[in-house]
C-alpha cells in the first residue's frame, strides 16, 4: 500500500441547540452549522467533535469536524462514549461486512460494503467488483483516518486491489497530500474495466472513469426480478444508462430488449455488458431524450410486455419536489402508453426527498386517473447492502403493476 497521510488532528468540545441535542440522541447522524451553540476552538477538517448535553454537561455523541460544509458534524456514536481509533473502524466494518452475508452467498461477488452514514461512517462508500475494492470519499475529513481505515477494509472484504475515488470537494485538498481522483493505494490493476457477477449475470465497471465507483449496484434485486419476468418477453428500458435491467432481461430468455438513453457512450457500455453474457434475443439501443422518444414509440403504437423506467433523481432540493413528482406522473403515463395489456410496468425513483408513499400513491394515481383495470404485483426498497440507517438515507422505491 501506498504512504497514506499523517495529519494530526485535535479534538473540539461543542454544544448544540436543544431541538439538534434531541435528534442526535434519537440517532440522527448529522449537525447543521446553525445547531451549534458553543464551541471550544475554530477547527479543521477531520477534527474529532466532542458533543456534550446542555444539562448535565455529559457526552452525547461523537463525529467529525467538517468546515467547509452547512452539515458541520457527521456524528460517528451517539449516547456512548467510544475511542474513535483503529479498533473502533475495525468493529464498524466488521458489523457491515456481517450484513452483507446473505447477498454473497448468491452468485454475486459485487456490492456495497460500506454506505456512509448508514454503516456509521459518513461520506465514505466502499464497493467490491469481483477482487477490486473501489473507496469514494465525499469529504475531506477522513484524509487523517485513511491509515486506519483502507487496510481493514482490505483485509475484511478479502480483495486484492484498493482504488481510491475522490469526489470533486475532496480533490484538492487530496492531490496536497499525494492522492488522486483513481489512484490504485493497493496492489495492481490489469484493466480500469473490471468484470464483475450480480446474481450470475456479467457486468463490467469502469473503476478510474466510472460514474461514482464505476456502476449503479442498488437496483441489482430489482434487476433479478426483472429478469425472472422476461423470459418469451418484448422489454423497454427506459433510462437504461449501462443496461443493468435490459442485460438481466437478455440473460432471462427476452426476445427483444429496447434501451433507451441520452447517453450514447453508456449505451456502447450497455452492449458490451450484454455481449458478456450468453442470450438469443434482440438488442435495440435508442439514444434520446426519454420523455421524446416515448412520445415518439407511443405515436407509432409500439407495445412492450415490460416497461421499466429507472429515472435519476428529479429532486435533489425541496424546491424540486413538485416539479419531480410532476415527471414522474408524465413519465408514469408515457409507460401506459408503451406497455400491453397483461403486460408489466416498473416505475423507480431514487429521489429521496420524495418519499416511498408519495411516489407509490402518485403512480396509483396516476393509474386511477387514466381508468386502466391494473394491479400492484409488489413494492420494493433497497437491498441488502444499501441498508437505511436514518430516514435521508432511504432514496430508492420501485413499484411493479400489472395493466390488465
Amino acid at each position: 500500500m501506498i504512504d497514506l497521510p499523517e495529519i494530526e488532528t485535535d479534538k473540539i468540545a461543542v454544544k448544540l441547540t436543544p431541538k439538534a441535542e434531541v435528534l442526535v440522541k434519537k440517532g440522527h447522524p448529522w449537525v447543521f452549522d446553525q445547531s451549534i451553540t458553543k464551541q471550544s476552538i475554530k477547527g479543521k477538517p477531520g477534527d474529532l467533535v466532542i458533543i456534550f448535553d446542555n444539562r448535565k454537561n455529559k457526552f452525547t455523541a461523537c463525529g467529525f469536524y467538517d468546515p467547509s460544509s452547512p452539515i458541520r458534524i457527521k456524528i460517528l456514536q451517539a449516547n456512548k462514549p467510544a475511542n474513535i481509533n483503529a479498533y473502533w473502524f475495525k468493529e464498524k466494518i466488521k458489523t457491515a461486512y456481517e450484513k452483507r452475508l446473505p447477498l454473497l452467498k448468491t452468485a454475486t461477488n459485487s456490492y456495497r460494503l460500506i454506505y456512509g452514514e448508514n454503516d456509521s461512517l459518513p461520506s465514505l462508500i466502499a464497493d467490491i467488483y469481483d477482487d477490486v475494492l473501489v473507496v469514494k470519499l465525499y469529504a475531506t475529513f477522513w484524509l487523517p483516518y485513511l491509515s486506519n481505515v483502507l487496510p481493514e477494509l482490505l483485509k475484511t472484504s478479502g480483495t486484492k486491489t484498493l482504488v481510491l475515488r475522490l469526489s470533486r470537494n475532496v480533490k484538492k485538498e487530496g492531490n496536497e497530500h499525494g492522492l488522486k481522483d483513481g489512484q490504485v493505494i493497493h496492489g495492481e490493476l490489469k484493466n480500469e474495466v473490471v468484470v464483475f457477477e450480480e446474481h450470475g449475470v456479467a457486468f463490467s465497471a469502469n473503476v478510474i472513469h466510472g460514474h461514482k465507483t464505476g456502476y449503479f449496484l442498488d437496483h441489482r434485486a430489482n434487476r433479478k426480478k426483472v429478469g425472472e419476468m422476461s423470459k418469451g418477453k418484448t422489454v423497454l428500458d427506459v433510462f437504461s444508462y449501462a443496461g443493468g435491467f435490459s442485460v438481466h432481461a437478455l440473460a432471462g430468455g427476452a426476445t427483444e430488449v429496447t434501451s433507451l438513453d441520452i447517453s450514447g457512450p453508456a449505451l456502447e457500455v450497455a452492449k458490451v455488458n450484454a455481449q458478456l453474457n450468453n442470450f438469443s434475443g434482440k438488442h435495440i439501443v435508442i439514444v434520446g431524450d426519454a420523455f421524446k422518444e416515448m412520445e415518439s414509440l407511443a405515436d407509432a403504437r409500439t407495445k412492450f410486455d415490460i416497461v421499466v423506467i429507472d429515472p435519476p433523481s428529479f429532486a435533489k432540493s425541496a424546491v424540486e419536489v413538485d416539479r419531480a413528482i410532476h415527471s414522474y406522473k408524465r413519465l408514469a403515463n408515457l409507460g401506459l402508453k408503451l406497455v400491453s395489456r397483461g403486460g408489466i410496468l416498473v416505475l423507480a425513483s431514487c429521489s429521496s426527498r420524495v418519499t416511498s408513499n408519495v411516489f407509490f400513491d402518485l403512480i396509483e394515481d396516476v393509474m386511477d386517473v387514466a381508468q386502466v383495470n391494473y394491479k400492484v404485483l409488489t413494492t420494493t426498497k433497497h437491498d441488502i447492502d444499501h441498508p437505511i440507517g436514518f430516514k435521508e438515507g432511504a432514496y430508492l422505491k420501485t413499484i411493479y403493476i400489472r395493466i390488465n
